[in-house]
């Protein structure tokens, strides 16, 4: 059995909140300062705040989240950046996924599970600017506990550079930890975001990990910490450096094709969100990452 963990799980939920801020302040800031490009003379956009609620079969808390999204920015069309820290007990399916998928025994006698995270998904004005996933999270059982996260870069119209800059700020990210570290992470995410329908990746790739317990939490924490730390300075530079250039309707209609892939990708396969709507989260928070218009042709 697993301790309560309550200090662990505390640090990390105050975690997932201040790498929140600090993501909002900077998309707010990316907002505020586009003076020139397109939609430079538009408002900028702000985010919207509300609290997220959750509760169990007999009515009572099962904790919650906060979801932040903005729409209709000059820079972000729809972005959110939602954090939760939900509890209670897993129902059967999500027990019997848990059994097969990680092996843990015992599930059935204490389905008790607690998990906080953050995710964000970032879907864009300018087609030549990528949209972005990211996401870290806890996960505790009383059998288990582990982290999990990564990000991932979705650009429609793709610049070799930009890929180049990305990966190089997750490997920088992640060497002090281990020099094998970068290259198992990359290869997961190639592995994780890849869309079998449709014989093709999701996008460009980026880092992914699940299941990390090395048996030390204080390292674990500390990696799944540098794997959030690593995201502003991969993607914000690529968001000044691209908003400015014009498009056409071909772009943006590369960019509509592009969504329809990610939002089949979001439904189908990704687990966050078969795991969020299982548990009974609010759909809203869990279905953030769609994307606000896209195209199938």
């Amino acid at each position: 059995m697993t301790a309560e963990m309550k200090t662990e799980k505390a640090r990390a939920a105050a975690w997932f909140r201040t790498l929140r801020d600090e993501i909002v302040a900077c998309f707010e800031a990316l907002e505020k300062s586009h003076s020139e490009g397109p939609f430079a003379s538009e408002a900028a956009g702000q985010f919207e705040v509300s609290e997220t609620t959750r509760s169990s079969a007999d009515g009572s808390d099962a904790g919650g989240g906060l979801m932040s999204v903005m729409r209709g920015g000059r820079v972000f069309e729809k972005v959110g950046v939602n954090i939760s820290e939900v509890y209670g007990t897993l129902g059967e399916r999500a027990q019997n996924a848990m059994a097969a998928r990680k092996g843990l025994p015992g599930m059935k006698e204490d389905p008790r599970f607690w998990a906080s995270g953050i995710s964000l998904v970032a879907h864009m004005r300018n087609p030549h600017v990528p949209a972005v996933h990211m996401n870290t999270r806890m996960f505790w059982t009383p059998h288990a506990w582990w982290f999990g996260g990564g990000s991932d870069l979705n650009p429609c119209i793709e610049y070799k550079e930009d890929t180049a800059h990305f990966h190089a700020i997750q490997k920088t990210q992640l060497d002090p930890h281990g020099s094998e570290f970068y290259p198992r992470l990359k290869d997961w995410a190639d592995e994780y975001f890849y869309i079998p329908h449709r014989k093709r990746a999701r996008g460009v790739g980026g880092i992914f990990m699940d299941d990390q317990n090395s048996g030390d939490w204080e390292a674990d924490f500390a990696l799944t910490q540098d794997i959030g730390r690593a995201f502003l300075p991969a993607f914000a530079p690529l968001v000044e450096k691209r908003r400015v250039q014009t498009f056409g309707e071909a772009e943006k209609d590369a960019q509509l094709i592009h969504r329809g892939l990610y939002a089949e990708y979001n439904l189908v396969y990704d687990r966050g969100t078969k795991f969020g709507l299982e548990t009974g989260h609010d759909a809203n928070a869990v279905l953030m990452s769609l994307p606000p218009l896209a195209k199938w042709v």
